[in-house]
């Protein structure tokens, strides 16, 4: 005998005991009159006693069945009571929201927007994992992550946020006393800084419109596990570095920072929400989706005029 309890049985006897109907306990359950007389009697072979005495009148319980009923009446209420919380938790905002984003971005941009978050939803607490490395979000229990990428995990559900372009970038002391690498070719002179969570691995990837492509691995005193830990080294005038936009932005616009390689770009990432599944996602999970939706796709370090300073003022 399977040691699983007979749930589905108990709570069909459960409700037949308080209707004492047949009909009457399909009509509340919404099943039929058969399914109902399955259930009652396959509950009453597993305990191998009989739960109702049946005339063509009446419907009574046994002795056993009395004795089961109330418990089984319990049973059925709970379940309902656990079914009913479960259902409110999955329509309605509220629990614990596990998310796991970049240090830097989070820091700068994520960390600024929770209280707003936590005034519009003041039933939701936020549990914020801040970490460069990619985590596993199924495997380490996370409800949601954000994260910055080329391609997001295609076996997780990503809903991109906002493309963000990523610069080569150096101060004005390097440019003036190295001079300003024209062709990636010629960075293999230069101090170049590194970053060791790159997808696959550290290299730069570059290209022109006109279809010219080139790799470069950075080769420098310095690689970091975060990219805001490469700008004291680069503002410094000590090396070249890739920056994301959301981290350069703010030098370039004040010409503390220059991009090299005019011409050239790096691929266009973007900012992507990902969650394991979209398929019956919690209110939770819903309602910070929007929020983010609404505040990061037009985000406030986009570079005005639209292009970035390329050159010494």
């Amino acid at each position: 005998m399977t040691k699983v309890p007979d749930f589905e049985g108990l709570a069909m006897f459960a409700k037949v005991a308080e209707e004492r109907s047949y009909a009457a306990a399909a009509r509340a359950m919404g099943v039929s009159v058969a399914t109902v007389s399955r259930g009652v009697s396959r509950l009453e072979d597993r305990l191998g006693a009989r739960l109702f005495n049946r005339t063509s009148r009446r419907l009574a319980l046994t002795d056993v069945g009395a004795a089961l009923a109330a418990r089984a009446s319990r049973l059925y209420a709970e379940a309902e009571a656990v079914e009913d919380a479960a259902r409110e938790l999955s329509t309605r905002p509220r629990g614990v929201v596990r998310l796991a984003v970049p240090m830097t971005f989070g820091v700068r941009w994520v960390a600024p927007l929770i209280p707003a978050f936590l005034r519009e939803y003041p039933e939701i607490t936020v549990d914020l994992h801040l970490s460069d490395a990619v985590v596993d979000l199924i495997g380490e229990g996370f409800d949601a992550a954000l994260r910055i990428a080329v391609l997001p995990d295609s076996s997780l559900v990503a809903r991109q946020l906002c493309p963000i372009a990523r610069h080569i970038v150096a101060a004005p002391a390097y440019i003036n006393r190295y001079g300003r690498p024209h062709h990636p070719g010629e960075l293999a002179a230069h101090h170049c800084l590194g970053y060791a969570y790159r997808a696959r691995q550290d290299v730069w990837r570059l290209a022109t419109p006109a279809g010219e492509e080139a790799v470069v691995t950075p080769t420098g005193p310095l690689r970091t596990t975060n990219a805001e830990a490469l700008l004291p080294t680069v503002l410094d005038g000590l090396a070249i570095a890739e920056l994301p936009e959301f981290v350069a932005a703010e030098y370039l616009a004040d010409g503390r920072l220059v991009t090299v390689l005019d011409g050239w770009s790096l691929p266009l990432g973007g900012l992507y929400l990902v969650t394991p599944t979209t398929r019956a996602r919690p209110a939770k999970v819903e309602a910070l989706a929007d929020f983010f939706t609404a505040h990061l796709t037009r985000p406030a370090w986009r570079h005005s005029p639209g292009r970035p300073a390329s050159g010494l003022d």
